[in-house]
Parts: C-alpha cells; sequence; structure tokens
C-alpha cells in the first residue's frame, strides 16, 4: 500500500464536468469552487498498514457512491503514509496543513502521531476527524474544538470487557499490550471495572510495538499463574501474538481475551485455527445485522474482495460524517466554523449502529461494545457476538472545547 502514498482519488472528468454543472458554484472564479482536499495521515506501510488500507478502501467506497463529488464540488484525497511513526506522523501532518492546505484532515492510526499532531490542528484550526487512533486525553484534558472522533477512545472498548471478563471468564489475569500510548490506555480502562469486580492483575507486560518473538513475554504468562490474559495487539503484531500463544501451548489452559483490534478480519485468515475461541470487546463484526452493514459488506466485498472490519467500519463513517456535513454547509468550506457546527450535528444509521458524536467530547457514542467470541461460521472463522452492553460514552467531562 506505500504506493498508494500521494495516489489522489478523483472522480472521473465526466462526472466531475456535470456535477460542477449541476452545482451551486458555477461561475464562482474564487477556490470555494475548486475540489475538496482532504488530507489522509494513515500508515500504508509497517504493522498498521493493513489497517490504513480498510480505513482508506471504506472512505473510497462512501465518495464512489457521491460520484466522487459533494455539493459540485471534487472530492480530492491527498495521502500520506504516517508509518506509524510520530516523528514522519507530525512531519507529514504539517505538509498536509501547510503545503497542501487540505479542508479537512483524517486519521491518524497511532495514538502517538495523534497526540503529536494535536496542537498544530488546534493551532491552525484546522478540522481533523480521527479515523482510528483512540488517546483517551483527546477526548479529556486535550480536546479541541476543531477534533473530531469517529473510530473510539482507548477507553471505550475496554472499560466494560473488565467487569465481564471477571464475571465470566476468571478474576486472576494477566496483561500485555504494545508499549505505547494505546497499549497503556486499554490496560488502564479494563481495570477500571475488573478491580472493583473483585479481579485481580497478576502482571502485565508491555512488549515493544512490532515485536515478532513472544516467547519470553509468553513464558511470563505460563509461569504466572493467571488463569486469563486481557491483550491489546492489532495488525501483524495481533497475527504473531495469537499464533504463538497457540503454539506455545497456552490456549487450553489460559483463556485470551483481549480488546477487538486482536482477531479483526484483517488478521484472522493469517491467525487460522490459533484464534478460535479468543473473547474480544469491539463496537462492530462484520455479522451485525442491520440493512446498512449487510449493504456494507456486500459492496465492501465486490469492490476489494474482502472481509470488511472494525477499521474499515470506521472509515465508511468518517467519510459519511464528511459528505453529511458539506451537504449541510453546500460545500462551503471557507466557513470553518459553520462546518465544525454541521460535523457536530451528523447522526446517521451506521454498519455499527447509530451514530451520533457526544456533545461533551466529539467523541462517537458507541451504540454497543459487543463481546465477540471467535468461532467456525459459514465462511470461515468470524467474530460471532454473544454478549453486548450498550450505550458506551468516553467520561470525558470537563473539557470546554475552546476555540
Amino acid at each position: 500500500m506505500s504506493g498508494l502514498t500521494r495516489r489522489r482519488f478523483l472522480a472521473s472528468s465526466s462526472a466531475a464536468a456535470a456535477g460542477l454543472a449541476a452545482g451551486p458554484w458555477v461561475g464562482k472564479s474564487w477556490a470555494q469552487g475548486g475540489p475538496i482536499k482532504i488530507g489522509v495521515l494513515l500508515p500504508y506501510s509497517g504493522v498498521y498498514a493493513v489497517l490504513g488500507e480498510s480505513i482508506t478502501q471504506a472512505m473510497e467506497l462512501v465518495f464512489a457512491r457521491e460520484g466522487g463529488m459533494v455539493a459540485g464540488r471534487k472530492i480530492e484525497l491527498i495521502k500520506e503514509d504516517s508509518e506509524a511513526k510520530p516523528p514522519v506522523g507530525v512531519r507529514k501532518a504539517d505538509k498536509l496543513i501547510d503545503s497542501d492546505k487540505v479542508d479537512l484532515l483524517t486519521g491518524p492510526v497511532h495514538s502517538g502521531v495523534l497526540a503529536g499532531i494535536r496542537d498544530k490542528v488546534h493551532n491552525t484550526k484546522t478540522i481533523l476527524i480521527v479515523s482510528n487512533a483512540g488517546a483517551d486525553q483527546i477526548s479529556r484534558e486535550r480536546c479541541s474544538r476543531w477534533i473530531f472522533r469517529t473510530s473510539f477512545s482507548n477507553w471505550q472498548p475496554c472499560q466494560p470487557m473488565g467487569g465481564w471478563v471477571a464475571k465470566n471468564v476468571a478474576k486472576e489475569v494477566f496483561q500485555i499490550a504494545p508499549n505505547y500510548q494505546a497499549g497503556k490506555d486499554m490496560m488502564a480502562a479494563f481495570r477500571e471495572t475488573f478491580l472493583p469486580a473483585g479481579g485481580k492483575v497478576i502482571a502485565e507486560d508491555y512488549p515493544k510495538l512490532g515485536e515478532t518473538d513472544y516467547a519470553p513475554f509468553i513464558t511470563k504468562i505460563k509461569q504466572s499463574g493467571a488463569k486469563a490474559v486481557f491483550a491489546f495487539f492489532s495488525g501483524s503484531d495481533a497475527v504473531n501474538f495469537v499464533k504463538q500463544y497457540d503454539q506455545f501451548g497456552l490456549k487450553q489452559t489460559i483463556k485470551l481475551t483481549g480488546a477487538g483490534f486482536l482477531t479483526e478480519p484483517d488478521v484472522l485468515p493469517a491467525q487460522g485455527q490459533s484464534a478460535l475461541g479468543v473473547i474480544t470487546g469491539h463496537f462492530y463484526t462484520p455479522l451485525l445485522d442491520n440493512p446498512v452493514n449487510q449493504r456494507f459488506v456486500r459492496e465492501f466485498k465486490e469492490k476489494y474482495n474482502k472481509s470488511t472490519d472494525g477499521f474499515a467500519c470506521q472509515g465508511y463513517d468518517t467519510a459519511e460524517v464528511i459528505v453529511r456535513a458539506l451537504k449541510g454547509v453546500n460545500g462551503n468550506t471557507q466557513d470553518k466554523m459553520k462546518l465544525v457546527e454541521a460535523i457536530a450535528k451528523v447522526e446517521f444509521d451506521s454498519p455499527r449502529g447509530r451514530f451520533r458524536f457526544d456533545p461533551k467530547t466529539q467523541n462517537v457514542i458507541q451504540p454497543f461494545i459487543y463481546v465477540r467470541e471467535v468461532k467456525e461460521v459459514a465462511g470461515g472463522l468470524n467474530n460471532v457476538v454473544i454478549d453486548r452492553i450498550a450505550d458506551v460514552r468516553d467520561p470525558g467531562t470537563g473539557c470546554t472545547l475552546p476555540v
């Protein structure tokens, strides 16, 4: 996917001409009639490349439904590879904002990248729609009037799982996650409900992001006396950890649970039978039985020949928010505050359920966090819902959302 960097998604010239002819900006010579430039800051290489790919593909699917245009203006995606590295992400964000002068910015995946670009986004009044990175602080002490999140806060998929695991799986748990902000956030969120439910964290460990040999960590788990593991890994890290967990013989004796990213459809084919029985919490599964998701799953499969996953759902919702907000202001990207107000009001039926923002945090309210177990179903392995927790909002309350 690294070849996608800087490639631009444009509607066909004929469709574009037809749309402009019919649009409200006919005769305008000023910039408002030009393309709507959306900066896409996602990883297209490295451990999280598959995440960036899924998010981008779903965005393109939604924009293609619109004919590549909104309110008579072309949609132009300017893609930059963050490599899931904060210094690279900061540099690429600077380029998108200062040189490309994007109207909107979306991404990133890595919480460290999000933390690194936050002040630049806020100080330049660049509208950022976060399509993955879950850093809790962005919905709390470092929130901004210019930042919305369509994905999740790191707290959301993990906090409900603490009490559930204590009640239904085990009260002695080993925690493990990559050594960066998202990993620390998710493990802390799990403990918020796990400890009050009588749970005990036997030990915790934080391998480096991109680790390939988990043998030393799995040995610690085996020797710890824990009855279950709660883990967060994603992308190739999730593949390596789940397969090695099984290969070292822990799967049958120490139940593996975690944040939903551990067994998303982007990694399930590579994990194979090693993922069978793993229990995770997430806001999405391709098996959700609603008309919007059924159409999304079908169209995504037809276009890309693969399953949807939570990352694709995030891309879908990000693009829907952008389309609906732009229609609400008739394509006007010059008045940023009006566009911000239009984004805040967006509400629609998403593949995950009813999508809406929490006005306190500008973070998505999860209709449900689904407790899912990997099972054999028609078509192979998938995440089957076995329980659910409704209306999960990030607890951020004190943000005044300053301009």
